[in-house]
C-alpha cells in the first residue's frame, strides 16, 4: 500500500512538473510575441516620422534627390519585412541611409537651425532609444524561451507540444556596428 502512494506521488509531481513547464512555455511564447509588437509599434511610429523627416530636408535640399529615393525605398522595404532576421537587416539599411540624410542636413546650417528638424531630430533619437530597449527586451525573453526550449527536462515538454526556437534580432553586420565611432574636429 505505501509502495503504491509513493508512486501515485511520483507520478503526481511528475504530472505537475510537467503542466508547470507548458505553462511557463506558453507564458514565454506570449511575452515573445507581445515584445516583437513592441518593436514593430516603435519602427510604426518611426516610419511614420521618416518622410516628415524627409520633406524638410528636401526643401532646403533639392537636389539630393536620389538620397531622398533611398530613404524612401529603404522605408518601404523595413516596413514589408516580417521576420526579426529580415526586420534586422531592412532596419540596418533604413538606419544607415538616415545617417545620409542627417549628413546632408550638417550641410545646410538654415536647416540645422529650423525648429521643426530638430525637433523631428529629436522624435527620432527618442525612438531610436525606444526601438534600442524594445529590441534588448525582445532578445532577453527569447533568451529565456530558447534556453527553456533547449533544457532538459524542458526540451521533452516543449518537443511533445511543438515549441520551436524563436530568432533573435541581431546586427547585419556585428564587426562594422562594433566598431568605435571616429570623431574629428578639423
Amino acid at each position: 500500500m505505501l509502495a503504491i502512494l509513493v508512486i501515485l506521488g511520483i507520478c503526481v509531481g511528475i504530472i505537475t512538473a510537467g503542466i508547470a513547464m507548458y505553462n511557463k512555455l506558453i507564458r514565454l511564447k506570449n511575452t515573445v510575441r507581445s515584445s516583437w509588437s513592441d518593436i514593430d509599434v516603435q519602427l510604426k511610429k518611426r516610419y511614420d516620422l521618416v518622410p516628415n523627416l524627409v520633406e524638410t530636408v528636401k526643401g532646403y535640399a533639392s537636389h539630393e534627390r536620389s538620397l531622398f529615393e533611398k530613404v524612401t525605398e529603404a522605408r518601404t522595404v523595413a516596413m514589408r519585412s516580417s521576420s526579426p532576421a529580415e526586420k534586422a537587416k531592412a532596419e540596418n539599411i533604413l538606419t544607415e541611409t538616415l545617417k545620409s540624410l542627417f549628413a546632408v542636413a550638417e550641410a545646410y546650417p538654415d536647416l540645422k537651425a529650423n525648429a521643426n528638424f530638430q525637433q523631428l531630430q529629436s522624435q527620432l533619437k527618442e525612438l531610436e532609444d525606444n526601438i534600442e530597449y524594445a529590441r534588448r527586451y525582445y532578445n532577453a525573453v527569447v533568451r529565456d524561451y530558447n534556453i527553456l526550449t533547449e533544457s532538459v527536462p524542458s526540451n521533452i515538454i516543449a518537443s511533445i507540444f511543438k515549441f520551436v526556437k524563436e530568432e533573435f534580432f541581431e546586427l547585419e553586420a556585428p564587426e562594422v556596428e562594433r566598431k568605435p565611432v571616429k570623431v574629428s574636429f578639423s
